[in-house]
C-alpha cells in the first residue's frame, strides 16, 4: 500500500505533526519503553535517562493527547499515576521499534557510509 507523503509546503499537515510526536527524541523513547510494560513517571524518567521532567511531561502529554498513552491516575496517598499503551499507541510503538531495531542491525553500514562521504569530502576540499 502506498503511503501519501504530505509536501513540504503542507507545514500544519495533521498527519505530519503526528509523525513528529512520533518520531521525537523522546517519544521514541517514551514509545519503546511502554511497549515492555507500564510505568509510573519517576519510573520511566530514570528507564529512559538524562531527559528533564518537563520534557518527559510535555511528550507524555503529547501521546497522550494523540490517543496513544493512556494515563492512569489513581485516587491514593501520595498520588499514584501510571501511563501505559493503548491498542493504537501499541501499533505505533511496534512501527517506532522496528525502524530502531533495524538501525542497531544495519548501524555499521551507515559508519562505513559516512566514512566513504567524509573521505571523499576530505578529499575534494584538498582538491581545491
Amino acid at each position: 500500500m502506498a503511503v501519501s507523503i504530505p509536501s513540504v509546503d503542507d507545514t500544519m499537515c495533521p498527519h505530519r505533526l503526528v509523525l513528529e510526536h512520533l518520531t521525537s527524541r523522546w517519544g521514541v523513547l517514551v514509545l519503546i519503553h511502554l511497549l515492555d510494560r507500564s510505568y509510573r513517571f519517576s519510573e520511566l524518567r530514570r528507564a529512559i535517562g538524562r531527559v528533564s521532567e518537563k520534557m518527559l511531561t510535555q511528550t507524555l502529554q503529547t501521546l497522550e493527547r494523540d490517543g496513544l498513552v493512556h494515563r492512569d491516575a489513581k485516587p491514593v496517598i501520595p498520588p499514584r499515576v501510571d501511563y501505559s499503551l493503548t491498542d493504537l499507541g501499541r501499533e505505533a510503538a511496534e512501527q517506532v521499534r522496528a525502524l530502531a531495531d533495524w538501525t542497531h542491525r544495519r548501524m555499521s553500514d551507515v559508519e562505513k557510509a559516512r566514512q566513504t562521504y567524509d573521505e571523499a569530502r576530505d578529499h575534494r576540499s584538498r582538491a581545491h
